[in-house]
């Protein structure tokens, strides 16, 4: 059994599609099915129930899946310990961020990371599913380390570490009823309509949930995924907003929202089930260092 086959066959298994599979491989289909076929032959049982509609992980592929990626996982710890004994720290770091952090500076973060270790690839991507898509990514061994802004609750499986919080201020558009308040509660904005970020960004999620809670839930008539966006939306009327007060929000004039014990987390996390790579632990002992801005801070 090649590590190429195991490679193959945990990413038609991810995707569940052959076509997609390769892509990701940068490979032809055929060499893709033709590995998966020999593979299904040395283990003499099918891993995929395929269809001319979908693929399917067969019952034995299901249980093959989580060996197939210790295995590999296990090969590329190797490779790491015999790189780092020859030649300085080698391999790839896949780092999963957000639209916005911020006043963490993440490229100076990855450029002192860099400059240290000059031999790791770093693969940077942003989530279009927000935090929970982060979180998934994490968790089935798609990234190496992210940055995500979801409640404590949602963060299972992973180990993290908490890098700062951001109160929640609402954003009104002038002439406003609620104006010329000076706080606001989640009680103040129930019926309005709402400009915020798609499902699955953690501020929505957390904001979705409150407003259950208060058994009030809300309409999101606008979504976008850039809070810097947001302030224009508003200003044409279309909606209030409710966000963390991430001095992203030029031009436009914010309330602090008053809920105890609502605030927007920025959270470095890992994989849970085993411990990170040594690309990861590196990147983790530079932002222990404190040399860099990760702290949010809060309005005074």
């Amino acid at each position: 059994m090649e590590t190429r086959q195991l490679e193959c066959f945990v990413a038609v298994a991810e995707e569940l599609s052959f076509t997609r599979a390769a892509q990701r491989l940068y490979a032809v289909q055929s060499t893709v099915s033709a590995t998966i076929q020999a593979l299904e032959g040395e283990l003499g049982v099918r891993l995929f129930d395929r269809s001319t509609r979908r693929v399917e992980l067969s019952p034995a592929g299901k249980v093959f899946l989580p060996e197939a990626k210790a295995a590999l996982e296990a090969v590329d710890r190797a490779r790491e310990v015999v790189a780092d004994a020859s030649a300085g720290l080698r391999g790839s770091l896949r780092i999963g961020t957000l639209t916005s952090v911020g006043d963490l500076d993440l490229p100076d973060l990855l450029g002192a990371f860099h400059r240290r270790y000059p031999l790791v690839d770093l693969h940077v991507s942003v989530s279009i599913t927000g935090s929970t898509g982060l979180a998934e990514d994490l968790r089935q061994g798609r990234l190496d380390i992210a940055l995500l802004g979801l409640p404590e609750s949602d963060l299972a499986g992973l180990d993290t570490k908490l890098l700062g919080s951001a109160p929640f201020v609402v954003v009104l558009p002038d002439g406003h009823r609620l104006s010329d308040r000076r706080s606001l509660t989640l009680a103040d904005l129930a019926g309005e309509s709402f400009v915020d970020n798609p499902r699955g960004f953690g501020n929505r999620v957390a904001l979705d949930r409150a407003f259950e809670a208060l058994g009030a839930p809300r309409r999101v008539i606008v979504e976008v995924a850039d809070l810097r966006a947001v302030p224009a939306y508003v200003a044409a009327g279309l909606g209030v907003a409710v966000v963390p007060d991430l001095r992203l929000l030029s031009g436009v004039r914010t309330i602090p929202l008053d809920e105890p014990g609502l605030a927007w987390p920025l959270t470095i996390a890992t994989r849970g089930e085993r411990p990170p790579g040594r690309a990861a632990r590196l990147l983790l002992d530079l932002i222990d260092e404190g040399e860099f801005s990760l702290v949010i801070p809060a309005r005074t």
